[in-house]
This record gives C-alpha cells, sequence and structure tokens, in this order.
C-alpha cells in the first residue's frame, strides 16, 4: 500500500475525478476556491458547535435552527462537539496528526455502550449519501472501545430532515468492505501514476484549466 493519507472528501474528489485529485491533492498546481456555499457551511458548523459546547446564542441568520438544535441537546450522554479521531492503516485508533485517515463528527455523543454520531449537511437533501457515516463509525467504535451500537446520521439542518443508519460492532469488517474498492483504485494510482480525467457537466467549474475536457461555465 502506497504512503498517502486520506479522508471521505479526498476519496470522494479522488472517484469523482482522478486527474482533478491529481492536480489539487498531489501535485499541488492548482487550488479550489472556496464558494459561498462553503463559506456558509463552515460558519453553520462552527455556530452549532459553539450551541451545543457552551451554549453561545445562535446569531439572527442562525435563530431557525434553535428548536432543532434544542432537541439534539436533550439526547442524554457525554456530547463531544466536532470530535477529531483518526486510525492508522491496521484500523486502530490514533492520534490525528499521525492518521492514516482522518475525519471530524459534527456531534458525538457517547451513552454507555451505545454512540449517536451527527453530521450536519447545510446543502440540498435531495441526494443524501450516508457512505460518510460507515467511515465516522468505524473511528468512533475505534477510540470507544466500550460503544457496541451507533445510531448515526445526515441532518439536513435547512431541510429538518434526517437520513438515519444503525451500525453494531460486529459490522466493522461490512463498513470497511464498502471502501476497499475505492481505496485500491486509489492505492494503484500512487503505484502507476495514472489518473485518468473523469469528464462530467461539472468540468467547467474545475480548477485545473489546462485539462484537456475543462470548459469555463463560471
Amino acid at each position: 500500500m502506497s504512503d498517502y493519507k486520506w479522508s471521505f472528501s479526498s476519496l470522494k474528489e479522488y472517484v469523482n475525478c482522478p486527474k482533478q485529485y491529481q492536480e489539487v491533492k498531489v501535485l499541488k498546481r492548482y487550488f479550489k476556491q472556496t464558494t459561498p456555499e462553503m463559506t456558509y457551511g463552515n460558519e453553520v458548523h462552527k455556530a452549532l458547535e459553539n450551541y451545543v459546547k457552551d451554549g453561545t446564542p445562535l446569531v439572527k441568520n442562525y435563530s431557525h435552527f434553535k428548536p432543532l438544535m434544542d432537541t439534539i441537546i436533550e439526547i442524554e450522554g457525554e456530547k463531544f462537539p466536532e470530535q477529531r479521531m483518526a486510525l492508522d492503516k491496521d484500523g486502530n485508533a490514533c492520534k490525528y496528526s499521525e492518521g492514516w485517515v482522518r475525519g471530524i463528527v459534527d456531534l458525538l455523543i457517547v451513552r454507555g455502550d451505545t454512540g449517536y454520531i451527527l453530521d450536519y449537511k447545510t446543502g440540498s437533501n435531495k441526494y443524501p449519501d450516508p457512505k460518510q457515516l460507515k467511515l465516522m463509525a468505524l473511528m468512533t467504535f475505534a477510540h470507544h472501545p466500550e460503544i457496541n451500537t451507533i445510531n448515526a446520521g445526515l441532518l439536513f439542518v435547512a431541510y429538518n430532515s434526517f437520513v438515519d443508519e444503525t451500525y453494531q460492532r460486529s459490522d466493522i469488517d461490512s463498513l470497511w468492505a464498502s471502501f476497499e474498492p475505492d481505496l485500491r483504485r486509489l492505492d494503484n494510482s500512487y503505484v502507476t501514476d495514472m489518473w485518468n480525467p473523469n469528464p462530467t457537466p461539472l468540468c467547467g467549474w474545475c480548477p485545473v484549466r489546462t485539462c484537456e475536457h475543462y470548459k469555463d461555465r463560471r
């Protein structure tokens, strides 16, 4: 296995387009620009983190999230907002700075042998992707050996909708299996230095303007 580090978002970027991944993540010749949507998402995440952590009042623009967050706060258990976790190549818990794979759970709640994972989403709920929850569950099982059951969910705060999944400690092997095909592809790209482009309608918004498939649509 090649020596690289990954996260759910970086693996997803590789699957979407290996060429863009190479240019941005490996060669670092191009950088993704921060969009207004990204800025909004970061601001909401920080506001919700502070509200859960120490009760910092939500500013007017985000006050409509209060009833939803109050319901979450009522869940019994120890709360860990913006919990950073990492695993080594053997799937063992390790320091975040030393992790082979790293991730941040927006809110982890631990109550006895049960864990609750919440990932806040500020965008559309039209195409939910719960696979991120699988990786967060793997990290939680590793960092909290007392947990046997995890109730996880994508919380689309702007739509007050919830996509939930439940995992057992006995599911660990099958959870890893869901990532193995993409990780094998990523590893092979590092070994062979082959990074094939994957043209899509989003190519016009790609930062890699030298790519043969780039057509400016911004």
